[in-house]
């Protein structure tokens, strides 16, 4: 493909990147599904096999587009979230008891689900069928922003901004931490493949440093990177420090640099430690203006790096990414998306108490949290840093699994969000004016 053709296609590219938003407004079509259908489309072209992407030659390309893309998308997500996380209020934990439950429980189900399906049904190696449920389980920050909270909301009672909006809230929080909570099932996966666990010891080691300490780390990491930067911003002596009264939001990218950069040092998990700056550098001046700016430059990089991994996505498609799909493939990809993911998802919110303090989602609402388990970008990540770190004679099938996988909920979480996010939104609004009139009366 010529460099000028390159230019046509990145040009058009941003220009529907720029457009969609207000074009699909109306529709039940997302973004990423015509994202995906375009660079379909570029690889049908006559140049298209010439320019092929393959992930298994390209892996280490893949891997660092795609792993810059998710940590754009947890600063993001960090930001966005306006209800707070105290850490010494256990009030403030109760109200992020959605997010607790898919992480605890639906998580942890979803990898052995898929595990259990690829391993002990359809005879896939053990190793490639740890990895393929560990890269499937994270929902995605990138490519779920139809059912997620849309930025910082700055106005009024900030305690209470996410109280109407429960849905969004629970997918939202869940996205911003179950990609860092991934990696001790992708270690396992890495683990299990090179045979490093053996005896009581090894697997005492795995859940002791992987599960646990490395996530200790990476939070402990983040939230001491966005306090140090968070006091440079808002409350520094020196008043030229003071980045948010000039409101300069480039802090924004350096935190989730420096947060990935010294999590990694430290051998903790990079992911879970940017979403924890966000979140602390969140927590100070929380109804600042300066919130909102930096939100905005980190969505409009995220944007950017999504065009980027979508199209290429939808180009690897058509030009031999699904070469070795088969009905194992396919079986997983549809298990995952309409059975494990929604089951998984439901069973986590067993016992579970609609109020104030635990959250307030109704019946309805948990089947729509169950449901929307959007996979995406982080997958693609998973498995080019796993098949780098260890050797999978599956990884050919592997690709073409997750990419099937990710082309799926694209589409059918893409065309159904809209409807039943508007449909739950009626309805909620719908209560809110019975009980305001309830009240009056």
């Amino acid at each position: 493909m010529s460099p000028e053709l390159v230019y046509v296609l990145l040009g058009g590219a941003l220009l529907l990147a720029a457009v969609l938003p207000q074009l699909l407004h109306r529709w039940a079509l997302s973004a990423p599904i015509v994202l995906v259908s375009v660079g379909m489309l570029v690889g049908l072209l006559p140049l298209g096999e010439e320019a092929a992407i393959d992930p298994v030659e390209l892996r280490p390309v893949v891997e660092h587009v795609t792993e810059v893309t998710v940590l754009v998308a947890l600063m993001g997500v960090g930001l966005a979230l306006d209800r707070p996380l105290r850490w010494r209020v256990w009030a403030s934990w109760r109200s992020w008891s959605p997010a607790w439950r898919l992480l605890a429980v639906g998580m942890p189900l979803t990898v052995a689900g898929t595990a259990v399906l690829a391993w002990g049904v359809l005879g896939v190696a053990l190793p490639a069928a740890v990895l393929l449920g560990a890269a499937l389980a994270p929902t995605d920050p990138v490519l779920a922003s139809d059912v997620q909270v849309g930025g910082p909301t700055l106005e009024g009672d900030v305690d209470e901004i996410d109280e109407e909006d429960e849905v969004r809230f629970a997918l939202t929080s869940e996205a911003g931490l179950n990609d860092g909570l991934a990696f001790p099932a992708v270690t396992l996966g890495i683990l299990l493949a090179g045979g490093e666990l053996t005896g009581w010891s090894g697997w005492l080691g795995w859940f002791g440093w992987d599960v646990v300490g490395k996530v200790v780390v990476g939070v402990l990491a983040g939230c001491l990177v966005g306090w140090v930067l968070a006091r440079l911003a808002f409350r520094s002596p020196a008043r030229s420090l003071r980045l948010a009264e000039v409101g300069e939001p480039l802090l924004a990218i350096a935190a989730f640099l420096l947060a990935y950069g010294v999590a990694e040092v430290v051998h903790g998990y990079g992911f879970l430690a940017v979403f924890a700056c966000a979140l602390t550098v969140r927590s100070v001046e929380r109804d600042s203006d300066y919130h909102r700016h930096m939100h905005d430059v980190i969505h409009r990089l995220e944007t950017l790096l999504t065009l980027v991994v979508l199209l290429g996505l939808g180009f690897a498609i058509t030009t031999g990414l699904l070469a070795n799909l088969d009905w194992r493939g396919v079986l997983v990809g549809v298990a995952l998306v309409l059975v494990v993911r929604p089951v998984a998802g439901y069973l986590s919110f067993v016992g579970y108490r609609c109020s104030a303090e635990h959250g307030r989602l109704d019946a309805g609402e948990r089947v729509a949290v169950a449901f929307f388990g959007v996979r995406g970008v982080g997958t693609l990540f998973y498995v080019a840093y796993a098949t780098g770190a260890a050797s999978f004679p599956e990884e050919r099938w592997l690709w073409s699994t997750v990419g099937f996988t990710i082309a799926l909920s694209v589409l059918v979480h893409g065309v159904l969000a809209t409807p039943v996010m508007r449909r739950l939104d009626r309805r909620r609004d719908e209560h809110g004016g019975a009980t305001a009139e309830a009240a009056r009366a």
